[in-house]
């Protein structure tokens, strides 16, 4: 079995038993789109503030949803056993990184899908530009992986559900920072800095990945 397929299965197994349950999505994605209702009926916004405010506020809802959705997949896996019963299968630890990396990417994607449009609706913002879109998958694609590896750091402790926030939050600011930039730029019609602020973005997320992927079997089975 090739290195891809057991990505795949490891990242299907995530996403069946979560079609099953239903805990997560729900949760992430009502959370998600009620950050994103309080912030449009508390600002008045408009012109170049609106779309500065508007992507924080979307990046915001992004960020308290992916807590909500990565330290429980991790979490719920130690407490039922499937993750000891993971790390007795004969797979490099790099693997089942990148097959929980993708189950929580396609978590969080599927919140953006949703949430996105309402955002632009009801802040009246063209959200469907390429440049956005590519922004948000980018910063989206380093999210996910730095909290994976934090939420599998954090759920070995008595004190996960304060510690993987306390350790997301500091580390994920680089990554945030530069795709809320781009975001408002995109949204505010300037586009000629997009460009570099896209590149850092992907530089963060090329660094987190790789040291992610490098330090996530010491992390797994500590």
């Amino acid at each position: 079995m090739s290195s891809v397929e057991k990505v795949y299965l490891i990242a299907w197994k995530d996403l069946l038993s979560e079609f099953r349950t239903k805990e997560l999505l729900g949760g992430m994605l009502v959370f998600s789109l009620l950050v994103i209702v309080t912030f449009n009926f508390a600002f008045d916004l408009t012109g170049a503030s609106r779309a500065v405010s508007g992507a924080g506020a979307l990046w915001i809802a992004f960020l308290f949803a992916g807590v909500l959705g990565f330290g429980r997949t991790i979490a719920t896996e130690r407490d039922r056993g499937s993750l000891d019963g993971l790390l007795l299968c004969p797979i490099d630890r790099g693997i089942l990184y990148l097959g929980k990396l993708t189950s929580n990417l396609i978590f969080i994607l599927i919140v953006e899908l949703i949430t996105v449009p309402v955002f632009g609706l009801l802040f009246d913002l063209p959200v469907y530009r390429p440049m956005m879109i590519l922004a948000l998958v980018l910063g989206t694609l380093g999210f996910a992986g730095i909290g994976t590896l934090l939420a599998t750091m954090a759920a070995g402790t008595k004190a996960r559900e304060v510690l993987f926030p306390l350790l997301l939050f500091p580390l994920s600011v680089p990554i945030v920072i530069a795709t809320v930039r781009s975001c408002a730029l995109v949204l505010s019609g300037e586009m000629t800095d997009v460009p570099s602020w896209l590149g850092l973005t992907a530089a963060f997320d090329l660094i987190f990945l790789t040291v992610a992927f490098l330090v996530f079997e010491r992390v797994v089975e500590e």
